[in-house]
């Protein structure tokens, strides 16, 4: 294994905030020179928890179109326990079809491989490298990194099912100081950008705590959960 990819497991192994998992995802990203690299994960409640480096503006359309419910990725993942090719899965329908080209219109890129990780009490993951190439030089990136992958999906998943334990008590008591922070900024009415700077941050990563508050509050998305925060007294504007 590679002296940079071994330090990279060892950032995850550590990783102990929201932060520290989105930016082991940008380190991933960099190290395998692809355009992505996700973390989607379902706790045992039915919560999701995601840290990667799709664009802002795909994670918003994502969220608007309720593309959850068509994502071959996310359908035809759900079914398998090995390494799914992205190619491998079903693109033959109207809907699928439309969403692909959209997705490579905001950069997810063209090919990907995706893997499923079931943890012990119902949680479901999914671990994503994408990138924009051909079959050709697609093919053999899996061929040389697919082995290593597989294990950052697993460790990247036994940290979250650690992370999960840890602020379990957490998720009924509150937001953490991070998390009421980027709501604060905005309910305030500044943009993620803005909030993003007032936080020394990456607006990836604001998202990511944006994401926990709204399923830590039950939002359907952030201006409800902005909504809840401010009814229940945890933030102040």
């Amino acid at each position: 294994m590679h002296p940079s990819l071994e330090k990279l497991i060892s950032s995850v192994q550590s990783a102990v905030t929201l932060e520290d998992f989105q930016t082991a995802t940008e380190g991933l990203r960099d190290h395998y020179k692809v355009a992505h690299i996700v973390y989607h994960w379902v706790n045992s409640n039915g919560e999701r928890f995601g840290a990667g480096t799709y664009s802002q503006e795909w994670v918003d359309r994502y969220v608007e179109k309720d593309y959850l419910r068509v994502d071959p990725v996310i359908l035809g993942c759900f079914q398998r326990f090995h390494p799914v090719d992205w190619k491998q899965l079903d693109w033959s329908t109207k809907t699928s079809k439309a969403f692909f080209k959209e997705a490579v219109r905001y950069g997810v890129g063209n090919q990907g491989l995706t893997i499923p990780i079931r943890g012990p009490q119902g949680q479901f993951a999914l671990f994503t490298a994408s990138n924009t190439c051909s079959d050709d030089v697609w093919t053999s990136f899996r061929k040389r990194n697919e082995r290593d992958l597989i294990l950052v999906a697993h460790e990247f998943n036994k940290r979250a099912l650690e992370y999960e334990l840890g602020v379990e008590s957490d998720t009924v008591a509150g937001l953490s100081p991070r998390e009421l922070s980027a709501m604060t900024y905005i309910a305030k009415g500044m943009s993620r950008a803005q909030a993003a700077a007032q936080m020394d941050i990456s607006e990836h990563t604001l998202r990511v705590y944006i994401e926990a508050a709204r399923h830590k509050l039950g939002a359907l998305n952030t201006t409800h959960a902005v909504a809840r925060a401010l009814s229940r007294g945890l933030i102040v504007i």
